[in-house]
């Protein structure tokens, strides 16, 4: 603790000003400087769909191997469409994704959990049974613990009127036969 209090107040607010510096956090002059540079971008860069209205000359398909070399609009997902821009009458490719890669990557996704699925319940069928065994074990525990406690003689005085002790051999009458 330092003369004014506990340090970690100005420690902490010390290391959030540092960690806003190291991750980008500019001064407002700084950005307002990187704004005017984004501004002067030329319209040329900018493809003209983004700008302008425009008709599919192409449909979305799949890039060839040689359009994936030489088109970057091919790699983010390996189809293209072929437009054209209705003011400036430019063909341009534009980047798309296939109805029919679409599906495919979906139902592939449904396989999955499904398969998941079926693991996990086939996993809690196994356990629900292993509890169930370790249940009846222990009542099969409890019961001979019971029955071993009836039958021995020191604990024919704790009965008292309870029947402990081991039922004695019956005839076909259902009559006890104590004598024999």
């Amino acid at each position: 603790m330092g003369p004014r209090g506990p340090a970690w107040p100005r420690c902490c607010a010390l290391y959030a000003a540092l960690g806003a510096l190291a991750c980008g956090l500019r001064p407002a002059a700084a950005m307002a400087a990187s704004d005017e540079r984004r501004l002067a971008v030329p319209v040329a860069a900018t493809p003209c769909w983004q700008v302008e209205d425009f008709v599919v000359a192409q449909e979305c398909t799949q890039c060839t191997s040689f359009q994936a070399k030489t088109i970057p609009d091919c790699s983010p997902t390996g189809f293209i469409e072929k437009i054209n821009c209705a003011t400036s009458k430019r063909d341009e490719f534009k980047s798309c994704r296939s109805a029919v890669m679409e599906a495919h990557i979906f139902w592939k996704f449904v396989g999955t959990m499904m398969c998941v699925a079926a693991v996990f319940a086939v996993l809690v069928v196994c356990r629900q049974r292993v509890l169930d065994r370790k249940a009846l074990e222990k009542v099969r525990k409890q019961i001979e613990s019971i029955q071993r406690a009836g039958s021995h003689p020191a604990n024919a005085e704790l009965c008292g009127e309870l029947p402990c002790a081991p039922l004695l051999p019956q005839d076909a009458t259902g009559e006890s036969r104590e004598g024999s």
